[in-house]
């Protein structure tokens, strides 16, 4: 039921919030949504979307970059499992924070950095920052969850784990440093910011089935795409 919980949550808050970020020629574009077959995950989804971003890059990179710039995103999605271009993140549900700990040995981290995300106390770009988004305030309706104080990760069961293992490569020599820390950071708030507002959103999706979650991604790819000119999901 969790796990359930936490992909409709996904769906939704991912749809929701491509719609949300989405104006003047600047967001998530979709451009494929469509139903794949794996021999190794089986069932799953594919997804091609076009991140603009050239308003958001920092002053350096639009410098180098054109006036219009934005990045292809290639997803197949075999839930719990997400391969995204030549990066796999893989996200892992668990149910007790003593979980932690079989992540984190070298043969699957490697030399990787080590993040913990805090979904309520981390800070966030200020630009993202919505008072009722805001988890350490927020209380749910329908569920009774929320807020989250002070050390909610270590009192709170059930929770759910979400683990990324991000790779980043950019060789092109004297930016490589610069861009792959800066797409680090992207990723990071994305995901942080994404987790809260499926957080803050629960009463909005709790009580959808699948099909509803897919019914409502689809009216948000059409409603998305009319923001750049194009009305074909």
């Amino acid at each position: 039921m969790l796990e359930r919980g936490y992909r409709v949550g996904q769906l939704y808050t991912i749809s929701k919030h491509s719609h949300q970020e989405s104006d003047k020629g600047e967001g998530v574009e979709v451009v494929k949504n469509e139903p794949h077959e794996d021999p190794v995950h089986w069932p799953g989804q594919f997804t091609e979307k076009r991140v603009h971003l050239s308003s958001k890059l920092p002053g350096w990179a639009r410098a180098v970059t054109p006036r219009i710039f934005y990045i292809t995103e290639k997803a197949w999605n075999y839930y719990p499992y997400t391969i995204t271009g030549k990066t796999a993140w893989f996200t892992l549900p668990l149910t007790t924070p003593a979980s932690l700990q079989i992540f984190h040995s070298d043969k699957i981290l490697g030399d990787h950095e080590v993040m913990f995300l805090d979904i309520a106390l981390d800070e966030i770009p200020e630009r993202y920052y919505r008072s009722p988004e805001d988890l350490r305030y927020f209380s749910s309706v329908k569920t009774g969850r929320g807020p989250l104080r002070e050390g909610w990760r270590e009192h709170t069961k059930p929770i759910m784990c979400s683990y990324k293992l991000v790779t980043v490569k950019f060789e092109v020599w004297g930016l490589q440093t610069r861009v792959e820390q800066f797409v680090h950071k992207v990723i990071r708030d994305i995901l942080l910011i994404g987790h809260r507002q499926a957080f803050a959103w629960v009463d909005e999706w709790c009580e959808m089935s699948l099909e509803e979650v897919r019914a409502f991604e689809t009216q948000m790819q059409v409603a998305t795409n009319q923001k750049f000119g194009s009305q074909d999901p």
